[in-house]
């Protein structure tokens, strides 16, 4: 059965810039991936930050198996269209009683793309809620344009300095995106959105993967894509297939890598400094 969305929730993802909650898959099907986010986690050394964590569809078979799941596809392609390419995907974790939080920014600030048809996908790994964390956002601000943010340098808050958003808006509007394992929101780039501290005892899980249309080009060197569905006719990424069969120290070396890469090369102000989502 597909996923595309309905002209009713196309409507209220152009209203609030967000949608949610959308069915992916079982709780026990989510709970296996859990395993295996939780077990790339152990091998760095545990409380990772998003950064590290990123790219492991390019050499993790069940991350590859993620961004090419055809209800996710399914309902990205009623945003952006027939032709889509997954641009970057990564874990957000938030352990039992960890304190650190996401401040409140905008994707759009650090990602150096030219268009907003991008459409970042949440999904549920575990439990996602108002006591462990969920992601919460101000619906409508997608409709705004880029806002200055600000360097906090605060060590709680996972963005790499620290970034938020300078732009006056009221805590009372957020939005808490409630999600089950299994389930996902869809969000716009320019979406004004963060999340805060873990101070459960429930872990708080999500894989995030953001899709572009073919045409979005990012500034500087061509990022390493997968075209998921459709076809290319630009050429602006470095396309990759499925992942190759690797050992654990392999696959996580190759892993820590790309990461680097990303955030080296891909999420850079114009003053050349990294930023993170």
């Amino acid at each position: 059965m597909g996923a595309s969305l309905t002209q009713e929730q196309l409507d209220r993802y152009d209203d609030q810039g967000i949608l949610f909650p959308l069915p992916v898959m079982s709780a026990e099907e989510a709970t296996g991936y859990l395993e295996h986010a939780n077990a790339i986690e152990a091998a760095l050394g545990g409380n990772c930050k998003p950064v590290e964590l990123s790219q492991m569809h390019l050499h993790y078979q069940w991350a590859y198996d993620l961004i090419t799941h055809p209800r996710i596809l399914d309902a990205v392609e009623s945003i952006l269209g027939e032709n889509l390419v997954a641009w970057s995907a990564g874990l957000f974790p938030k352990h039992p009683g960890q304190g650190t939080f996401v401040g409140w920014h905008q994707d759009g600030t650090y990602w150096n793309l030219d268009s907003q048809q991008v459409v970042t996908v949440w999904l549920a790994l575990s439990q996602s809620n108002t006591s462990n964390g969920c992601m919460r956002v101000i619906p409508g601000t997608q409709q705004w344009s880029i806002q200055p943010h600000r360097d906090t340098f605060s060590e709680e808050n996972v963005l790499s300095r620290g970034q938020e958003v300078e732009a006056e808006f009221s805590e009372d509007d957020a939005l808490d995106i409630v999600l089950s394992p299994g389930q996902m929101s869809l969000h716009h780039v320019n979406l004004v959105h963060g999340s805060q501290p873990n101070p459960s005892q429930l872990q708080r899980t999500g894989y995030v993967v953001r899709y572009v249309a073919p045409s979005v080009k990012q500034s500087g060197d061509h990022a390493t894509g997968v075209l998921v569905r459709g076809e290319d006719h630009y050429g602006h990424y470095r396309l990759a297939g499925p992942p190759e069969a690797l050992s654990p120290e392999e696959a996580l070396a190759r892993m820590k890598k790309s990461a680097r890469e990303q955030l080296a090369s891909v999420m850079k102000d114009t003053n050349g400094s990294e930023n993170d989502t």
